[in-house]
């Protein structure tokens, strides 16, 4: 596995944190064409999945049959942060569909953000497995499974049709046999797939460019769903967040996961990213993302400010006195290296 140096940050010209990792950028042509390190190497999209994890919701006809709103169905693609209106949106749901909080596999949780999470706390409000951040992704899957006929018991375990649905779905985006894609358990108890980072990138590409897709539903269903992403960014994480911040740019699909795994698809340009910072950091995405559009030269600068407005590149201290700096170090080669899989 080789890594490069992404990111690095010091304090009065000292180097205090490297971040290493890969970058893979994939072309319309199933070529890789920008690449930094080791762009084979098996990466889990943990979260960064959750398009994909979405799209046999959108493969039937559950949205208009239960009569969500554009903001709900984007939920089902979210890494919802426990806002309000993520609340608000998630009870709607839990309404309409044929889903009880209980059958969430999901554990119960407080909200990723720190001031919902402490107003339940100051409201002595127990956790919720629709607070968990992955409860809208959940919600998908069991409505999928009532309305295939599958059982929904055991929606969670690798071997139940739903999950092999979705190894279906992304053998066809990544151009990866079902054989070799390497099986995990994410955070929430379903299964994660990890396979190589240059595929990773592919998948991206095709949900930003669905013509790609040779499977007309299936291209249908992607249209649908990154159209919502794209209309309800703060849905998919929040303000101030990487996600939101690139899917208020109508060219991007875009979703990270845990682990420092980061994903996007540009639509003008037909290219798809993926990167892995090796530290597992999400910190340092909005500058290695800023970076790359940087390098490429892309057209939308207000995107690109908006990511360095989520990072600096300069250290504060807690009394707001510069101490040190955040330097992207790496730089994208555009050699094309290889073809993907066919």
């Amino acid at each position: 596995m080789k890594a490069v140096t992404l990111v690095e940050e010091t304090r009065a010209g000292l180097v205090e944190n490297v971040h290493t990792g890969m970058i893979a950028g994939v072309n319309d042509q199933l070529e890789t064409i920008y690449h930094a390190g080791d762009t084979s190497h098996y990466t889990y999209y943990r979260s960064a999945s959750k398009p994909i994890q979405a799209l046999p919701v959108f493969l039937t006809t559950i949205i208009a049959k239960y009569g969500l709103t554009n903001e709900e169905a984007a939920l089902f693609t979210a890494s919802h942060r426990g806002e309000s209106y993520h609340i608000a949106a998630l009870e709607s749901m839990l309404a309409k569909l044929p889903v009880s909080e209980h059958e969430l596999y999901c554990p119960a949780a407080y909200p990723l953000n720190n001031e919902p999470k402490e107003e339940m706390l100051r409201e002595n409000r127990e956790k919720r497995r629709l607070y968990h951040n992955c409860a809208g992704k959940h919600m998908g899957f069991i409505t999928v499974c009532r309305e295939m006929g599958f059982p929904v018991e055991g929606y969670w375990e690798v071997d139940h049709p739903l999950q092999q649905q979705l190894l279906d779905v992304l053998s066809e985006l990544s151009e990866v046999p079902k054989a070799d894609i390497h099986i995990g358990m994410d955070g929430c108890g379903v299964p994660v797939f990890a396979i190589p980072l240059n595929n990773m990138a592919l998948t991206y590409l095709k949900l930003a460019c669905p013509d790609v897709i040779k499977d007309a539903d299936l291209r249908k269903a992607v249209n649908q769903m990154t159209s919502l992403m794209n209309e309800h960014p703060r849905i998919v994480a929040s303000e101030n967040f990487i996600c939101t911040t690139l899917l208020e740019d109508p060219n991007i699909v875009a979703k990270g996961g845990a682990q420092g795994v980061y994903c996007l698809g540009l639509k003008k340009e037909r290219i798809g990213f993926a990167l892995k910072v090796l530290t597992g950091s999400e910190d340092v995405w909005p500058a290695v993302v800023a970076s790359i559009l940087e390098q490429i030269n892309y057209e939308n600068k207000e995107t690109v400010a908006r990511l360095r407005a989520l990072k600096p590149s300069i250290v504060k201290n807690d009394a707001g006195l510069v101490v040190g700096e955040i330097k992207e170090k790496f730089t994208l080669a555009s050699s094309k290296i290889h073809k993907q899989l066919k």
